[in-house]
């Protein structure tokens, strides 16, 4: 009986030196592959602590964090992940926009995208702080919108995208969530609202298409909220102001007020269609 006892004890001994040693062998690989930074100036700590001295007393100083230049950088990736837009639309910008060829109107548009860009520092706490590109259908206006958009997101200012169609199709899919990406729209920095009342179902005795009542209450809801706040709002639609005022009158008015200084109306027929240049 003490002879099982005995091997199994050195049956365990053996296993134990088994770990330790595999262990110990796994340990000086991982110390043998040197670790990668993702920023080779900080070594990823994000920053650094820097001596300011006070006075003439080598005594008299102060520790002082320093961040370090990729922390801007990483703070407007995180941007980008929550702007809802997508890596084909992060590649529209205002520089890459073609007005070789384009229309008088066109260009009017591009140029209210570029002015606006360039003001955003000294309106986005006003009333009229949004914009609106409004009218005829493959014109530039999500390019334009877009890329003001990623212009300010490079400045590390946070946009949210929203998609009309997509974006109503989503919150009618999870209604009980409804609520929460409603409140996303109301206090975001900058929304953008891309093809506004786009689609819907046509109307029996005008023929015109229509939102429903739900979708706009939830528009009205967004905009007013944003209005009252003085939130800067990009919009995009097919719909001009009188079209918009057919809807609703309020919302419309609204949408007038808060972008008329940066507001393009885009009048025409298939000349003003960017895809064909």
């Amino acid at each position: 009986m003490q002879s099982v006892k005995g091997e199994l004890k050195k049956l365990d001994l053996e296993a134990i030196r088994r770990r330790v040693s595999s262990h110990s062998s796994t340990n000086e690989v991982a110390a043998a592959v040197p670790k990668q930074y993702r920023c080779k100036q900080c070594k990823d700590d994000l920053g650094w602590l820097k001596r300011v001295q006070l006075s003439n007393n080598p005594f008299d100083y102060m520790d002082k964090w320093e961040d370090c230049p990729c922390t801007k950088e990483r703070a407007i990736e995180r941007l980008m992940k929550s702007s809802q837009i997508s890596d084909r639309f992060r590649k529209k910008t205002l520089s890459n926009f073609v007005i070789d060829g384009a229309a008088a109107i066109v260009k009017e548009a591009y140029q209210a995208a570029v002015e606006y860009t360039e003001s955003f520092a000294e309106i986005k706490d006003s009333p009229q702080n949004s914009m609106a590109l409004l009218g005829q259908s493959g014109a530039g206006k999500t390019h334009l919108l877009m890329g003001v958009s990623n212009n300010l997101l490079k400045k590390g200012i946070a946009v949210f995208y929203f998609p009309y169609i997509e974006g109503f199709s989503e919150l009618k899919d999870n209604l009980d969530t409804a609520g929460t990406r409603l409140q996303k729209l109301k206090t975001a920095e900058v929304l953008f609202i891309d093809d506004l009342f786009k689609g819907g179902k046509r109307d029996k005795h005008t023929g015109i298409k229509m939102p429903s009542d739900w979708e706009v209450d939830k528009m009205i809801e967004v905009i007013n909220h944003r209005y009252l706040e003085q939130k800067p709002t990009l919009i995009s639609s097919e719909r001009d102001i009188a079209a918009l005022c057919d809807i609703d009158e309020a919302l419309g008015g609204r949408i007038h007020e808060m972008c008329k200084d940066y507001m393009v109306i885009i009048k025409g027929g298939m000349e003003l269609n960017q895809r064909f240049l």
